[in-house]
């Protein structure tokens, strides 16, 4: 009897392994961190083996430590963490780089260029997206530049994929080259009506098709899981970027449902139904999942550094000793003392896409301390996210009454409240906040046919509601604080070719 589903949730700086009931609850997990390469400024690159690697073991010790049966899992999902790009031999598996990471800028000129020759609108029109350094089609380009390499893709010997296809090639039997709907719709390369690969784009960035993996369904049999990783061969029956898994298991199934995720970065994804809904306000039109023959769309908003400035103030600045720690920190003062910290650590992203914002600190005093640029740092992420959901507003005429809130970093009550506050809008926090990895189980037992749309719905749960208690008027002040200093960070790097100013 089938009695488990697992989540593969592949993250920024972990990969972990799930474990959830027939009704989303879940039982236990196990993950494994990996290492960061920051070969420059605005460079960031992962090990891929490194990923795979954590990725295999997580699953095979949380089997273990559960000791459960592993024939009694029904199905296994996929998430991961989107537009990061890899390439790699057909016949080794062996990557011609590393992974370059969904954070990483170095794909900036090419960007620049496709803009210069009159991209910017067909790239708008045709994937929904921005034309940004942050989407994988251009680092893909980049790897084909490097020598020898785009011959060795002409030939027919080469495999791209974001990390859902790099996963499914090496852990699935017969090593199947396919990529979702989903993680498809972030490469800047799908046509987001016919969800195939965009011929147009494909020639002005030089991709040959033939690296490309096949767009399939999000919730499907993807294949079986090779039977020497758990003695048995699990099918694999999801696979799905993170953010929209995530939006599937905060069960935001129907139209005008919200949820923003506080991880790494920030991600604020609103359910707009099966017909795609093009943003005025700098936001992206992307795919939500495609299952059971529909396609649902959605339009997202994406914050680059998040709880990642967290972990900028415990690992850079030794502001904390750990994450936990912020949030009685920045309790300790009544206020921020005037200090707003701009994350842009590599540029900014939704409303604003600028490539080259840097992170800024303003509204320094004598008299500020270490708990004004925590509490600063932890009310970026709230405002960031405001931005979203204010431009979101713009989009779609209405404002919810409520944002589901999940991720690592909604644990902390004092980011919560201080998000209701700053919205007006009541936020729910869910039990489970892990809903990337929930997401991506639900759907894989969806697709193994022991889950309904209907039973995933009514299966969610508020564990807390955030009402607002702020004055409009504090509110307001805050947020126009707020706007004085991203102005500040904007345009900080110096463009290619220009010349920084001088310092006479």
């Amino acid at each position: 009897m089938k009695k488990y589903l697992i989540a593969l949730d592949q993250g920024t700086t972990s990969s972990r392994a799930v474990l959830f009931d027939l009704q989303g609850r879940m039982i236990a997990q196990y993950g494994m961190e990996f290492p960061q390469i920051y070969p420059k400024p605005g460079w960031v690159e992962h090990d891929p083996a490194a990923i795979l690697s954590t990725q295999r073991e997580s699953l095979r010790l949380l089997v273990a430590q559960t000791k459960i049966d592993p024939q009694e899992i029904a199905a296994i999902g996929i998430a991961n963490q989107r537009e990061t790009a890899v390439l790699w031999d057909k016949q080794t598996g062996e990557p011609v780089y590393h992974a370059i990471v969904w954070q990483c800028r170095r794909t900036a000129p090419i960007v620049e260029k496709l803009v210069a020759d009159g991209m910017k609108e067909y790239i708008r029109s045709v994937t929904g997206l921005i034309a940004d350094a942050y989407f994988a089609g251009t680092k893909l380009k980049w790897l084909l530049d490097l020598p020898g390499v785009r011959e060795r893709a002409q030939r027919g010997e080469l495999c791209f994929g974001t990390i859902d296809t790099f996963l499914a090639w090496n852990l699935l039997e017969g090593h199947p080259h396919i990529t979702d709907a989903a993680n498809a719709s972030r490469t800047m390369l799908m046509d987001l009506r016919t969800l195939q690969w965009d011929e147009t784009l494909l020639n002005a960035l030089e991709i040959p098709r033939s690296v490309l993996p096949e767009i399939v369904e999000n919730a499907r049999f993807m294949g079986a899981l090779r039977k020497e990783i758990l003695g048995v061969p699990v099918p694999v029956c999801a696979m799905c970027g993170d953010q929209q898994s995530s939006l599937f298991g905060q069960a935001c199934c129907r139209p005008g449902m919200m949820k923003n995720t506080y991880g790494t970065g920030c991600f604020l994804l609103m359910n707009t139904g099966t017909t795609p809904v093009v943003s005025r306000s700098g936001l992206l039109t992307t795919v939500a999942w495609r299952a059971q023959g529909q396609t649902h769309y959605a339009l997202e908003g994406s914050v680059f550094v998040g709880g990642a400035v967290v972990q900028w103030l415990r690992d850079e600045m030794g502001l904390i000793a750990s994450a936990q720690e912020s949030e009685a920190v920045a309790l300790s003062i009544p206020d921020n003392g005037g200090v707003y910290l701009v994350p842009a650590f590599t540029g900014l992203g939704a409303p604003h896409w600028d490539m080259y914002a840097r992170g800024t600190v303003v509204g320094l005093t004598r008299g500020t301390g270490r708990a004004h640029l925590v509490r600063a740092a932890l009310e970026s992420i709230a405002q960031q996210s405001a931005d979203l959901i204010d431009a979101m507003a713009d989009d779609c005429g209405f404002r919810p009454h409520a944002l589901r809130a999940d991720g690592g970093a909604c644990a902390n009550g004092f980011l919560m409240q201080f998000q209701a506050d700053l919205l007006g809008l009541t936020v729910e926090r869910p039990p489970v906040i892990e809903t990337t990895a929930r997401g991506a189980a639900m759907m894989a037992g969806m697709a193994a046919g022991v889950l309904t749309y209907d039973e995933i719905m009514n299966h969610w749960q508020c564990e807390r509601a955030f009402v607002p208690q702020m004055e409009a008027k504090a509110r307001d002040a805050l947020r126009g604080e707020w706007r004085r200093a991203v102005a500040r960070a904007k345009g900080w790097e110096a463009r290619e070719g220009d010349e920084m100013p001088s310092s006479s």
